[in-house]
């Protein structure tokens, strides 16, 4: 999978959709667009095969072809950007590359995740403990999606678990989840574990808001704050 040409030194983001199962490129090119202007830089986002049809590990090679393409049409700097699923896939991306450091000629040089998606277990507390404040996603949609995503591969294969995955030498990374959402602990945990690996990341709990808000800016002020914070953190991993 090889994008078009795009500009070298800007950035380049994997921008993902919900759910390993619905979505498009297409559906993203108002929510990558914030992005774009605000960084003032390209964007690229990745469409990626989804399931059922295409299983897992589907997604996450063409997640890792896109950045490949990008490097080959002379990109040097990328920030990897994903949301939900997207985000878990962003994640998976990042470890994955960083199993292959000795053979990839750059590396990311920054990272950003909203609400990311980092375990296909659905083990965390807040899956439960914020059910009655969550506005889009219950237990059973999102074991629906899994078991389509995986299809029949373990959920805790580190590829498609982030929380299982490598997480020493990873890039810059910024996380953002809002505190009403049943992925809430999916950000947490991956955080604490990133901490433990030394990993440069950091978190950002927005208090009463729900999964990736950030798409509402104009609407939510927490989703124009969250973008200038994500943004400006992408622009100062920018040469």
């Amino acid at each position: 999978m090889h994008p078009p040409s795009a500009p070298c030194g800007g950035i380049h983001s994997l921008l993902a959709w919900w759910g390993f199962v619905v979505g498009s490129a297409e559906a993203y090119r108002h929510f990558a667009g914030h992005f774009a202007k605000r960084v003032q830089a390209a964007v690229f986002i990745a469409d990626y095969r989804l399931a059922p049809e295409h299983s897992f590990p589907a997604a996450l090679e063409d997640a890792h072809a896109a950045y490949l393409g990008l490097l080959a049409e002379g990109a040097t700097q990328i920030v990897v950007v994903g949301d939900s699923a997207g985000g878990g896939l962003s994640l998976s991306l990042l470890s994955l590359l960083q199993t292959e450091a000795a053979k990839t000629t750059h590396q990311p040089a920054a990272a950003v995740v909203m609400s990311p998606w980092t375990d296909l277990s659905l083990s965390g507390e807040s899956i439960a403990s914020k059910a009655d404040e969550e506005l889009y996603l219950t237990k059973d949609t999102l074991q629906s999606y899994a078991d389509m995503y995986l299809g029949g591969e373990k959920a805790s294969h580190p590829q498609a678990f982030p929380l299982n995955a490598l997480l020493h030498g990873l890039p810059p990374l910024q996380i953002h989840v809002g505190t009403s959402e049943v992925l809430l602990d999916d950000s947490v945990r991956y955080t604490q574990r990133a901490h433990a690996e030394a990993a440069n990341v950091s978190l950002h709990s927005w208090e009463g808001m729900p999964h990736v808000f950030q798409s509402s800016p104009g609407i939510l002020q927490a989703a124009d704050q969250s973008l200038e914070i994500m943004t400006s953190f992408i622009s100062s991993h920018l040469k």
